[in-house]
């Protein structure tokens, strides 16, 4: 290391494109084993991924006489966990969680480019993964080379985490394996003394607001009988129809938009729609004796989860009992008649259940990302959405200072010819270590370098 490296400090954390590109051509190379889609048959191996990454890493750690530490976690085999350290001089900490190193399956009949190998052109980097979430793996790992090259000194602990299993985590089947395993083996602990920047967003913004994801489904239970006399049969497809009406009505009523919505710009309040329609098989001439209607709550996090689930439970129960109250569809659409009543019935999914966090807007990590953010883009535009992102609302409740960020494009997100920006990439790069002059109190070292 020379004195002239030494004293340049968080300046010389410099972002490499050629190298960056070149980890990622390797790992997006990797991609189709890395499709986590258990229905389809796919299982990631996230290993063929992080093989690349400790490569990278290799002649920068501690054992190859650099300063970094880097540990690989497995909570199943093959599917690891890879945490990197530069260290610090104090307790405190800064760190950059999330990244996963998984993938949504892709299809290539409907892509027209190879999804499983980077194609670049120009400034696009083509190919799964490039924005969710290769893209940002590859830019974490530029991140932390950089800096055990520049070896600036620090007094916090700088920590990466990179994860497994982020597109499943709901699944009981896999649970564990991922950030959650990590948290509860007691190996992100230290990330409470400091900012945690969540790297998986997009649009480069800091994402301060996320809804959670409540997947329910009503089953609505008739009469089957011929069309020509309906009197004599119950039409589950109306009452399942009506039933829906009448629980989005009170839904919003109940969890109307609130107050605290504003100030984190949430592009909708609170949502409730059917999406999915399956009904008995039979002619048209029949009045179908089952019908379910299946949907989703997106709900803002200023609400708690489990009071949407007993209040859907409720709600379904007092329709019940209250059946006959129900708006009917012309003179012989009946719920309860003679030798019949109809029965609704509601599943709420709770494996489908994920928790929307509100980020702490007078955090230190928050005003940092903010204040880094507004100094590579020329402005901050902190914005909040509709989507879930698992586990970052049970950190938060663990006493993680979570904010989130990411510098793919919300566009190409789980979309086929999916893409991102080297540009994007480079002023991420500059944003992230503009947080870590922030923390440091060594802004300076950082604000006339862009």
């Amino acid at each position: 290391m020379s004195n002239k490296r030494a004293k340049a400090g968080l300046t010389a954390v410099q972002f490499d494109s050629a190298r960056y590109l070149e980890l990622l051509g390797k790992i997006m190379g990797e991609s189709e084993r890395l499709q986590n889609g258990p229905a389809q048959g796919l299982v990631p191996r996230e290993d063929y991924c992080s093989d690349h990454v400790l490569a990278a890493l290799k002649p920068y750690t501690v054992e190859s006489g650099g300063p970094l530490t880097v540990e690989r976690i497995a909570f199943t085999e093959g599917r690891g966990n890879v945490i990197i350290k530069y260290p610090g001089t104090t307790s405190k900490s800064v760190a950059i969680v999330g990244s996963h190193m998984d993938l949504v399956p892709a299809n290539p009949e409907n892509w027209e480019r190879d999804p499983f190998k980077l194609t670049i052109e120009g400034d696009k980097l083509h190919g799964r993964g490039a924005t969710d979430c290769l893209g940002h793996v590859a830019l974490l790992t530029e991140l932390m080379i950089s800096v055990a090259i520049a070896r600036p000194t620090l007094t916090r602990t700088l920590t990466a985490v990179l994860i497994v299993n982020e597109e499943n985590a709901s699944n009981p089947d896999s649970f564990g394996c991922g950030v959650e395993g990590v948290l509860a083996a007691g190996k992100m602990e230290h990330l409470k003394s400091g900012p945690v920047i969540w790297l998986d967003c997009a649009d480069a913004h800091p994402c301060v607001g996320t809804t959670s994801s409540i997947n329910w489904t009503l089953k609505a239970t008739g009469k089957l009988f011929h069309s020509g006399l309906p009197h004599k049969g119950i039409n589950a497809l109306e009452l399942a129809s009506e039933a829906v009406a009448e629980l989005q009505k009170r839904f919003y009523e109940r969890f109307s938009p609130h107050p605290e919505e504003a100030p984190y710009n949430f592009a909708t309040p609170s949502t409730m729609k059917p999406t999915q329609i399956k009904n008995a098989a039979g002619s048209l001439n029949q009045l179908p004796p089952w019908t379910e209607i299946s949907g989703d709550v997106r709900l803002t996090p200023f609400y708690e989860p489990n009071d949407c689930k007993q209040f859907l439970i409720d709600a379904i129960a007092d329709m019940n009992t209250n059946i006959t109250k129900l708006p009917t569809r012309g003179p012989c659409s009946k719920y309860d008649i003679e030798g019949a009543r109809g029965l609704l019935e509601i599943t709420v999914d709770s494996n489908g259940v994920l928790g929307g966090i509100a980020c702490t807007l007078d955090s230190p990590g928050h005003k940092a990302l903010c204040k880094a953010t507004a100094h590579v883009l020329g402005s901050c535009v902190p914005y909040a959405i509709g989507g879930s992102l698992p586990l970052v609302r049970d950190m938060q409740k663990a006493g993680f200072d979570v904010q989130l960020t990411g510098y793919g494009l919300m566009k190409t997100y789980h979309a086929d010819n999916e893409y991102a920006l080297l540009s994007d990439m480079d002023k991420g790069f500059r944003i992230l270590r503009g947080v870590i002059a922030e923390v440091e109190g060594k802004w300076e070292d950082v604000a006339g370098a862009d």
